[in-house]
């Protein structure tokens, strides 16, 4: 399989299953956030909401594009990728799978609703800080620091993004909506009003699709994690693109840069600047001495791909550090033009990829859902969940993570959801109509997943290492 060994050929099948097996764990285990409020409000039935909701989980992995898996992908820095030896590679990605898929499994066996996301990040935070230590920098650098701090902080913000709002929607729906069916809870087994029944069935498939979309490229990002780390000569470009097409953007872009630099008032600006030309030189000489990607070495590839990602991330830098305020915009605008047309060459992912996340994601969508749904359906809120508490809690938790795929942020799904739902519970009688026990389950479980997910990848990454 793409030219390698046996042996490597049976640690790539590996790594994917598990980032499969990944994908179908994340699957049941967030099910709930999408089906619980239909189940608990007669909406729908068991079967046929986690059927639903599978489905749309696969249409948002399959169309959501891949902001997010770049973005997981950005964690790591190109060089801890691109400086070890394949064996290393394995043992970082199997590390950081094998953690991720424990912690998870574990909350979803206590029914406490945890983010994967959170998991997900903090394995890898854990890899990239051991490959920095076991290499003496002592800095770190071996994680994406600035990365990590804007996806931090929008794990952070989604949770009270998803308390706060709930409460304001559901007093929104308590000013304008007459019918006060909407504010009771269920009798017995009898489905709601017409309309409420579609409301709720709306949301649970918001929540679905963004969930898909969300979650479901994470695993995306794994996938080609792996598929860069073992197999390089095959993924780490997008061999289905011209490389003519990159150099015209590419001189573009040098040429800019060139104009731009004398114009550059900070001296550690200008640094950043030359380095960023020096690398262009470097794409170019690369694509001059080759007509296709496909002639392009194996070690020079992995050059190409660190050589545009580190003028992609440099860019963002220097316009966040507002380098560029006192400068002609429209030569930034050539330089942000030309980066967009060389950035598919690296932040891609193939069908095949894809399509195997999203049907992991969508099996596991319907199996092994129940443990969750009762927790959010019964233990967050001592009353019933009412029809307007259900649709308020997806409404926010559909648009808080649908702008996150869109902006290329990872965020949770469960801690979006489970916190709407108590501010919902909140916003009807105030923090007496909480479950203390859940809600301290839940909070103890949201403060030891980085930390743990930290230390058991990398324990487990310096642990591989011995035997790589």
């Amino acid at each position: 399989m793409f030219g390698l060994d046996p042996s490597l050929t049976a640690l790539l099948i590996l790594c994917i299953l598990c980032a499969c097996i990944f994908e179908f764990i994340n699957g049941f285990h967030d099910t709930a956030n999408a089906v619980a409020t239909v189940i608990y409000t007669n909406s729908m039935k068991p079967v046929p909401a986690v059927v639903w909701s599978g489905v749309f989980n696969f249409l948002g992995v399959f169309l959501g594009g891949i902001s997010v898996a770049a973005g997981i992908l950005k964690l790591l820095p190109p060089e801890s990728l691109v400086d070890q030896s394949i064996a290393q590679n394995v043992a970082m990605v199997l590390a950081l799978l094998l953690s991720a898929i424990v912690w998870n499994l574990a909350t979803w066996w206590l029914g406490i609703p945890c983010s994967s996301s959170h998991t997900l990040i903090g394995s890898i935070l854990g890899v990239g800080i051991v490959f920095s230590l076991v290499g003496g920098d002592m800095s770190l650098s071996g994680v994406n620091w600035g990365k990590a701090k804007e996806t931090g902080l929008s794990l952070l913000v989604s949770p009270l993004m998803g308390f706060g709002f709930t409460m304001g929607v559901l007093a929104l729906m308590r000013y304008f909506i007459k019918d006060q069916r909407v504010f009771i809870s269920p009798k017995n087994n009898q489905p709601p009003p017409f309309w409420i029944r579609g409301l709720l069935i709306f949301t649970c498939t918001g929540v679905s699709f963004a969930h898909g979309s969300n979650d479901g490229q994470k695993g995306v990002g794994l996938i080609m994690l792996i598929l860069i780390s073992i197999a390089p000569m095959h993924f780490a470009l997008n061999m289905e693109k011209d490389p003519f097409q990159m150099e015209q953007p590419a001189r573009n872009a040098l040429t800019a840069m060139e104009a731009l630099e004398p114009q550059l008032k900070d001296p550690l600006f200008k640094v950043t600047s030359e380095r960023m030309r020096a690398e262009f030189f470097d794409i170019l000489q690369t694509l001059d001495k080759n007509k296709a990607l496909a002639e392009v070495p194996q070690k020079d590839r992995l050059g190409l791909r660190k050589d545009i990602l580190f003028i992609v991330s440099n860019f963002d830098k220097l316009k966040k550090e507002g380098a560029f305020k006192q400068v002609d915009k429209s030569t930034v605008k050539t330089i942000e033009t030309s980066l967009n047309d060389i950035k598919p060459y690296t932040s891609y992912a193939p069908t095949w990829v894809i399509l195997m996340v999203a049907l992991s994601l969508g099996i596991g969508t319907m199996v092994g859902w129940k443990r969750i749904v009762v927790t959010i359906g019964e233990k967050i809120g001592k009353q019933h969940l009412t029809y307007a508490q259900g649709a308020s809690a997806e409404l926010v938790a559909a648009s808080t993570i649908g702008l996150a795929t869109f902006t290329g942020l990872p965020v949770s799904t469960t801690q979006v959801l489970s916190s709407g739902v108590a501010g919902s519970m909140v916003a009807t009688n105030g923090t007496k109509n909480l479950q203390g026990a859940t809600i301290r389950s839940i909070a103890i479980a949201w403060l030891l997943t980085l930390p743990v997910s930290i230390t058991l990848a990398g324990g487990l990454y310096y642990l591989f290492l011995q035997f790589a």
